[in-house]
């Protein structure tokens, strides 16, 4: 089981789950589904980002604000983001690897799929949480379909590796159709909502 209790306290999902977080913008959504893949350090667990917004510099700025032994932590990063920037210099190293944009979903998909195996040959890590931050970013570049057929695959990989699949959504960026296609692909959503007196946001776990 991968513990939710960071987020929602006395909760777990099965292994090969994958949880769609979704809310509008500055709810702390993202933040809360790094902090769902960080959990997992205590636990031994692995951690593999996939960022199309933000670079692995920032990610692992951030992770390090959540783990403090951020060098002994086991995490990975697919930086679709650097690259795209003028970063075309950027090369791979053991915690990093780089794809062209997230239009190249077939090198995301590549890139993750080494890393995952990284994990449970090299390192023996039989349990790893796998963030995709964002979903929204990717349908920017893309059309749903092109998306949706891409996360089919991306949520198959992590069902079949027992792994837990994070995926970040800003909820309020499409329709009502294009939200309920995606969801079919999960097996549960975690919404998140602003608070109305502006503190901590409120979080609903829904289908799980």
């Amino acid at each position: 089981m991968y513990d939710l209790a960071e987020v929602v306290p006395g909760r777990a999902v099965e292994p090969g789950t994958n949880l769609l977080v979704a809310g509008p913008p500055l709810t702390g959504k993202r933040r809360l589904a790094l902090q769902l893949i960080a959990a997992g350090h205590e636990r031994d667990e692995g951690a593999l980002v996939v960022t199309t917004r933000d670079s692995a510099r920032r990610i692992l700025e951030e992770y390090g604000e959540m783990v403090p032994d951020l060098a002994e932590a086991d995490l990975g990063i697919v930086d679709c983001v650097t690259r795209q920037q003028g970063g075309g210099d950027q090369l791979d190293d053991e915690r990093v690897a780089y794809t062209a944009s997230p239009v190249d979903m077939t090198g995301i998909g590549i890139e993750l799929s080494e890393l995952l195996e990284r994990f449970y040959v090299e390192r023996g890590l039989q349990r790893n949480r796998i963030l995709l931050d964002s979903v929204s970013t990717l349908l920017m570049y893309s059309d749903l379909r092109t998306v949706f057929r891409f996360l089919h695959v991306f949520t198959g990989r992590v069902a079949s590796a027992d792994a837990f699949g994070i995926y970040v959504v800003d909820a309020s960026a499409h329709d009502d159709r294009t939200l309920s296609t995606l969801e079919q692909l999960f097996d549960g959503v975690l919404v998140v909502e602003e608070a109305p007196d502006g503190g901590e946001p409120r979080t609903e776990l829904q289908g799980l």
